[in-house]
This record gives C-alpha cells, structure tokens and sequence, in this order.
C-alpha cells in the first residue's frame, strides 16, 4: 500500500512539474510574433539601401534605430518617457473609474440606461480631435486638459464594455440568484461581475490602445516633454528618424503595457474554456 501511495505521489509530482517543452512553446509563440516586424524591417532596410525609397524622407531602421540609442544615451529621452507615461498612466486610471461606474449603473438600472445611455453614445462620436479646443479653453494647455483627453479616450470603450457586457448576462443566471433571494449586490457579486469579466478585460484593452492614440493629440497641445512632443519637434526640424523613432516607441510601449493588462488579469478569466484552450 505504502508503495503505490509513493508511485502516486511521483506520479502527481511528474504530472506538476513544469514541462521543458511548455517553455519552448512560448518561446516558439513569441518568436513567431517577430517574424513579421523583422521582415518588413529586413525589407525597408534593403530598399533604402538599394535607393528603392528615398532615405531623405524615409531612414531605413538602422538610422532610426541608431537615433534611438543616441537618444538613450545622452539621457535625453528618459524625462519623455516619464512625461508621457505618467499622463498615461494617470489618464488611463481616470478613465477606467469613470468608465466602470457609469457602465455599472448603466448595465444594472434600466432606469439609467434610457436616462443615461443616449446622451453618452452621443458624445461617443465626437473625434477626438474636436475636444482639444475646448479643453484648452476650460483646463488651459498644462497637464489637467492632457490628461482628461486621455480619460476621455479610455473612458468610451471601458462604458460600452461594461454596459453591454451586464446587459448579456444569461437571464437563467439572473433568475436563479432572484431565486436564491441575493440582495442587489450580492446579484452583483456573485452573478453579473463574474459574468461580464471577459468582455470588461476586453473593454479596458480597447481603452489602454485609445489611451495610447489619445496620448499623441494631448501631447500636441502645447507640450514641451513626452514622445508627442518629440515626434513634433521632429516635423518642426525636418528629422524623419526622429518621428520614426518616435511611432516606435510608442508601439513598443503599447505593446508592453497591453502585455501587462493582459497578464494582470488573466487569472480574472481563467474559468474560461475558450477555442484557444
């Protein structure tokens, strides 16, 4: 008996252990997300240098590049990442709040989505250009107006998310906690938030990648730190490679930060049984 308890317990051991190969896999996924980028990058690069485009106007990557490194080396780049990050950072928050009251309220009282809803898809469709004049006018051209525009950006897609996402939940569901007698927020709780967690993670992506694209017009009003104001400075002075380096950046940064939202709430959807588990 003792032995076929031990044979068990390896067994189980075996079966736990992390698998060398699991490892591989992701380093295959990861590497196969770069095959494009390296491409595209390989194929710009040799048509600069074969005079196909013009390298005035369009700098192959390894002139971009090398702006880059010569940008973290002389130290100047860095109070730009801390400009634009923490506008992101702070936007992006500002956003999220806003976006998960009102869509709570909203998806939850019928009485506030017919009071509510309409005036909100209204706005919604408003470019996001068009609120930089009146946000300049209102909150002046200092960090407030750049950061709300960035709130306003990540706001949108977090309300529909979570709007919608409560208005989809099974009515079976819904019935069985009136059921069981669940008071509001334990309906909450228990049934409708667990139940709308994939759609608001899709929601929060959705506004992150906003956040990004917002950052670029809040950074052009009138602002003399973060990448926005690189990539202007480089259109003032006639510097492609800095606009370039610029756009990668802000790509790099994107992709890293949805990496984070991403792997930050994966355990809140990990019940799902989805096509690609």
């Amino acid at each position: 008996m003792t032995t076929e308890v031990t044979s068990y317990a390896a067994a189980d051991q075996k079966a736990v252990a992390p698998c060398p190969a699991g490892g591989l896999r992701r380093l295959a996924r990861v590497g196969l997300g770069l095959v494009l980028p390296l491409v595209l990058a390989l194929g710009w690069e040799a048509a600069a240098r074969t005079g196909v485009i013009t390298t005035h106007l369009m700098p192959p990557p390894s002139t971009v590049a090398a702006h880059i490194v010569q940008l973290f080396a002389t130290g100047e780049i860095w109070d730009h990442l801390v400009a634009t990050l923490t506008r992101m950072a702070l936007g992006f928050g500002f956003g999220v709040a806003a976006g998960t009251v009102l869509g709570a309220l909203v998806g939850y009282l019928p009485v506030a989505h017919r009071l509510l809803d309409p005036s909100v898809q209204a706005l919604r469709n408003i470019p996001s250009i068009a609120w930089v004049p009146l946000f300049i006018l209102w909150l002046g051209i200092f960090e407030t107006s750049k950061i709300t525009l960035i709130a306003v950006g990540v706001f949108f897609p977090v309300y529909m998310s979570l709007a919608q996402g409560f208005a989809s939940v099974d009515r079976k569901l819904v019935e069985v906690g009136r059921v069981w007698r669940l008071s509001a927020f334990d309906m909450i709780r228990r049934i409708l938030l667990p139940a709308t967690l994939p759609t608001y993670v899709i929601g929060l992506r959705g506004g992150l990648g906003l956040g990004w694209m917002f950052v670029v017009a809040a950074e052009l009003m009138g602002a003399s730190e973060g990448l926005g104001y690189l990539m202007m400075d480089g259109q003032m002075t006639g510097r492609p490679a800095a606009i370039l380096a610029s756009l990668v950046l802000f790509a790099i940064l994107g992709k890293l930060s949805d990496f984070l939202l991403v792997t930050a709430t994966r355990p809140m959807v990990a019940w799902q049984d989805g096509f690609r588990r």
